[in-house]
């Protein structure tokens, strides 16, 4: 089993929390994938500033996609494998601001308002919105 995978999997049921990391307590997305490297790879390699919900969707600023290149490895299509970071834009013509783990089978897992931690359904429209595809790295 891919171990991005089965750590996602850990979280399910966790409860959806703007800006929060910790697995049953509170997360959201980006915690998800936060707290997952850090049970694979060890510690994080940056501090994340505090961001809005909206993620800075006013300004068009990608701030999400920069550091998911910065930290993650590009995939250089948008055909998901197993344990890759899956960035989608929520919105056409607004910012990408949201992430979710491929869990395989056409699933992915992921921290969503009003749900927390769900496995759902790569569907068509969730399909429609994946905008980039990252690995996690080796290691840092």
């Amino acid at each position: 089993m891919n171990p991005y995978v089965t750590e996602a999997r850990r979280w399910i049921g966790t409860p959806y929390l703007h800006q929060a990391d910790t697995r049953s307590a509170g997360t959201d997305c980006l915690g998800l994938v936060r707290g997952v490297w850090r049970h694979v790879l060890g510690a994080e390699p940056e501090t994340v500033p505090p961001y809005t919900a909206d993620w800075s969707e006013p300004s068009g600023d990608e701030v999400l996609w920069r550091a998911a290149r910065r930290w993650l490895v590009p995939q250089a299509d948008l055909i998901p494998r197993t344990g890759d970071v899956l960035l989608f834009r929520m919105r056409a013509n607004s910012v990408a601001k949201h992430l979710g783990i491929f869990s395989g089978e056409a699933r992915f897992i992921h921290a969503y308002t009003g749900h927390g931690v769900i496995e759902s359904p790569l569907s068509t429209p969730w399909a429609s919105r994946l905008v980039a595809r990252f690995a996690f790295p080796e290691r840092i």
